[in-house]
């Protein structure tokens, strides 16, 4: 029996009345066959397959998180029929998060819907053409030599793990014995990423169709060159964004903006790996990069669209500031397991950190630095730039101090030796005491005088309770000293702690 219900499905998958009247049971029957191949999703029934490429493009857009994600927003004017179409977007990332896609309808919103979508990462090449093939017979053309004169004969491919494995009709041979012709491309093989829709759109024409989605193989990161002046108390600042696109595709005048910050990510999702080619690197001379607050987070935008190219390094300005106050700082770091046993000699000719400190403020600078790896430059006597140094920062809000460890200075050293350990009670097994006393003699070879900041972790409930030097409490475990120590000569710092477990 034809029920209402039937008929409606007819009209929302044909988008005309009920079907035409028919005598006969055998009519009626055939046509049941067919509306149930339709709604079961016969391919073969629904409407041809539309292509859409970039060459339909209108615009795109793309953020770029940290920990290599982006969200990409690809807007195209597609020519849609009115109810059912099958459209294959290509040029998608080979990256894509299938999972995450969103198309949206920005011409007509109303009764517009998608049915099913599918992204087809198996990609043509020469091994998933044959891997396609395994039991199908395919044509091999051999070439003689001698005569030139091409022969053909048919062959069965048996197998394609570690090798061709070929059944003729009167052998099996291994190997590529000549040029192999197939007779057609798989329907399964795509020869780039592409994500198939079934839609429904309520009426017929071009529609300004918006693909968003998420992908990995497109990341940022933040690059800065700093150049120190001759008495190393300025520097000046430039900021680049290193950007990577390694995700199979290009984005062509791009809407570009970079999102820095730390987004909550599951790491539990699977990622498609696919093969990736040398990157080439490139420079864009741009303005800087417009920054805003969104979120908990700061997003980077782009002032104009730009190219980002499969398999390329491209680096735009971010920030630039010229003669920023700079303090440096010479740091003799100590440690914490020697307040609580007998040592003596705790080192000789120990290393002391050379350190510049400058604040994330003033009119060039002041906005918030997105995390990277600093380098750090100074010319020499005849002028040239050399290398002195590279630190990784930190998100920086702006106001906030930026602390780049350079290095160890060559011309300044110390000894430290332990000059006395007293347990003065408990035990094992009880609240314990204990007075340690330390020398600490610095060195300078240098021509100038310095000063030199020794800090020491001290564990524990503790009091110093004698030193030669007033100290600064940095924290409720961290002490420092400031030693001035003059040119080409050495000072020493004395102190006494009593350490309570």
């Amino acid at each position: 029996m034809i029920t209402l219900r039937t008929k409606r499905n007819w009209r929302r998958i044909t988008g005309r009345k009920y079907f035409p009247k028919l005598t006969g049971r055998v009519g009626i029957g055939a046509i049941l066959v067919l509306i149930m191949s339709i709604l079961s999703g016969n391919p073969s029934l629904l409407a041809a397959e539309k292509i859409t490429t970039s060459q339909d493009q209108e615009s795109i857009a793309v953020t770029i998180y940290n920990e290599n994600m982006a969200l990409v927003k690809d807007s195209r004017n597609v020519e849609l029929i009115a109810n059912t179409n099958q459209l294959a977007w290509r040029e998608v990332s080979a990256l894509i998060r299938p999972e995450t896609a969103l198309l949206r309808n920005q011409t007509s919103q109303s009764n517009f819907h998608i049915l099913e979508q599918n992204f087809d990462f198996d990609l043509l090449t020469p091994q998933k053409l044959l891997e396609k093939h395994v039991g199908k017979e395919i044509s091999v053309v051999r070439t003689n030599s001698a005569t030139g004169i091409e022969t053909s004969e048919m062959a069965v491919i048996l197998s394609t793990n570690e090798g061709i494995v070929l059944k003729f009709n009167d052998r099996i041979e291994t190997g590529v014995p000549g040029r192999m012709v197939f007779p057609a491309v798989p329907e399964n093989l795509r020869d780039k990423p592409t994500l198939l829709l079934l839609l429904h759109s309520p009426e017929a024409g071009k529609h300004k169709l918006e693909l968003s989605y998420l992908t990995g193989g497109l990341s940022w990161r933040a690059d800065y060159v700093a150049a120190l002046n001759e008495d190393d108390s300025k520097l000046d600042l430039n900021g680049l964004v290193t950007l990577t696109n390694q995700s199979g595709v290009t984005y062509p005048q791009a809407r570009l903006q970079l999102v820095a910050g730390d987004v909550n990510r599951i790491q539990s999702e699977q990622r498609m790996g696919r093969k990736m080619a040398a990157m080439s690197a490139e420079m864009a001379d741009v303005a800087q990069m417009k920054e805003e607050s969104f979120f908990e987070y700061h997003l980077y935008t782009l002032q104009r669209p730009t190219t980002l190219a499969e398999n390329q390094t491209k680096q735009v300005a971010l920030m630039s500031a010229s003669q920023i106050p700079v303090n440096k700082v010479f740091l003799l770091q100590g440690a914490d397991y020697y307040y609580s046993g007998k040592y003596g000699v705790l080192g000789q000719k120990l290393k002391t950190s050379v350190l510049i400190n400058f604040d994330n403020k003033g009119e060039q600078l002041g906005i918030p630095l997105p995390k990277g790896i600093v380098r750090v430059y100074k010319k020499d006597a005849q002028g040239h730039d050399q290398f002195i140094g590279e630190d990784q920062i930190d998100h920086t809000p702006k106001n906030e101090q930026i602390r780049l460890k350079l290095g160890n200075a060559f011309d300044i050293t110390a000894d430290k030796i332990q000059t006395d350990f007293q347990q003065i009670a408990g035990s094992i097994h009880q609240t314990s005491i204990f007075e340690t006393a330390y020398q600490i003699t610095i060195r300078n070879a240098k021509k100038e005088s310095v000063v030199v900041q020794v800090q020491e972790p001290i564990p524990g409930d503790w009091l110093v309770v004698s030193e030669s030097l007033k100290h600064k409490k940095l924290s409720a475990h961290v002490v420092e000293w400031k030693i001035p120590v003059p040119a080409e000569g050495e000072a020493t710092l004395t102190y006494r702690v009593r350490v309570k477990y």
